[in-house]
């Protein structure tokens, strides 16, 4: 295993904390009309409950030092490309004392960060047993996301998110390293085309399991009912951008939202909505900077890859009933080389944060002695004796 970079400590300014007081202080809410609960966004009676704790009561400095204590982090300065330089990448690195534990790149989405592999994170790094394999979890904050800096040059399309992430990945486990995302292969997913005729036989034979028609349901609700925050960070994320980096209140309902409907009734506590969304109010580059990453993707078309760019490195799957998208395996496995898949009766988008330990068994399984993907990294097959 290769240095970490520089060791970083979370230390946002007073005059941050002051100016949120301010702002808190001063907030306007709009009117809301009677009886339709969550129908129109979030209810008013959750917000300005939200806001009060935030104001008065949440304390920042409290959960900053939880999550300081608690999470072994880093920056590294990270080459992309002639245009956009050399960017400043903060990170999360959890050791094993296994030797032969095996690297895994934790890569989170909007409107997550790092703080979603806090609980998962020493379930993954455990090795007080030989029944199952040990990783290293690195989780980076993406550029624009976090501590991480964010670029002032347009065109930082996917392609470039992914050469960071390959790059970092490079310093663990050269060029072995397995990446892991929630929501890639179902999101990413298409139905295979007479290009793959015998997955497109095998497609059109194959009937559809109770929990793939459930999933295809709860797809049709979000590409309906959910994706108006896609469309606006696809197309407009400036003049979102204002809003979200003025006034704390309209950044927590944007984010609250997700966390409400994307999640599979998890108990949200107060002060985990407020932390979640102070990491986007404190991040390094500002709220505004993470949502760009929705247009440039969608502008440079390399959001989804062809069938006939899939990768060959093995792939696996794990199914959570309020995810936002929910493929059929034959979809799944036009692209990418599906190995795994497990089915789980709850969860939902944020299963790192909903579901550690059916994630981290989902893992053991597909990496452990057995498993489809056992020793797939050269040395590292996740037990002492390598």
């Amino acid at each position: 295993m290769a240095s970490d970079g520089t060791p970083f400590k979370i230390a946002v300014p007073d005059s941050k904390l002051e100016n949120l007081q301010k702002k808190l202080e001063l907030a306007t809410f709009p009117d809301e009309l009677e009886g339709v609960d969550w129908k129109y966004g979030v209810p008013s009676v959750d917000l300005r409950r939200l806001v009060a704790r935030w104001k008065d009561g949440y304390d920042w400095r409290k959960e900053e030092k939880a999550l300081n204590d608690s999470l072994q982090q880093f920056t590294k300065d990270i080459e992309v490309d002639e245009v956009h330089g050399t960017l400043n990448i903060h990170y999360v690195h959890h050791k094993s004392s296994i030797a032969g534990a095996i690297p895994l790149l934790f890569v989170h989405g909007w409107p997550g960060s790092f703080v979603e592999v806090q609980k998962v994170a020493p379930l993954l790094t455990q090795s007080d047993s030989e029944e199952h394999p040990s990783f290293h979890v690195v989780a980076l904050s993406l550029p624009g996301f976090g501590f991480s800096q964010g670029t002032t040059k347009p065109g930082f399309s996917a392609s470039r998110h992914a050469e960071i992430i390959r790059r970092l990945a490079q310093m663990y486990g050269k060029k072995h390293v397995m990446a892991w995302h929630t929501n890639f292969p179902s999101a990413g997913a298409f139905p295979p085309t007479l290009a793959q005729p015998l997955l497109y036989l095998r497609d059109l034979l194959t009937p559809r399991t109770a929990a793939e028609k459930a999933g295809m349901e709860r797809t049709n609700w979000f590409l309906t009912e959910g994706m108006g925050y896609n469309i606006e960070q696809s197309t407009q994320p400036q003049t979102l951008g204002y809003a979200l980096a003025d006034s704390p209140i309209g950044l927590l309902a944007w984010i609250y939202e997700k966390l409400h409907n994307w999640t599979d009734s998890y108990p949200w506590s107060d002060d985990e909505v407020l932390t979640w969304v102070s990491l986007y109010y404190f991040s390094r580059a500002g709220p505004a900077a993470s949502l760009r990453i929705y247009y440039e993707a969608t502008k440079a078309g390399d959001r989804i890859r062809p069938a006939s760019e899939k990768p060959t490195i093995p792939m696996g799957v794990s199914h959570f009933p309020k995810e936002l998208r929910r493929a059929p395996k034959t979809w799944i496995m036009n692209v990418g080389n599906l190995v795994f898949a497990a089915e789980h009766t709850s969860g939902g988008h944020f299963a790192a944060h909903e579901r550690p330990q059916d994630l981290a068994d989902d893992l053991r399984k597909m990496f452990g002695r057995g498993g489809a993907a056992y020793g797939v990294v050269p040395g590292k097959d996740g037990y002492s004796s390598s």
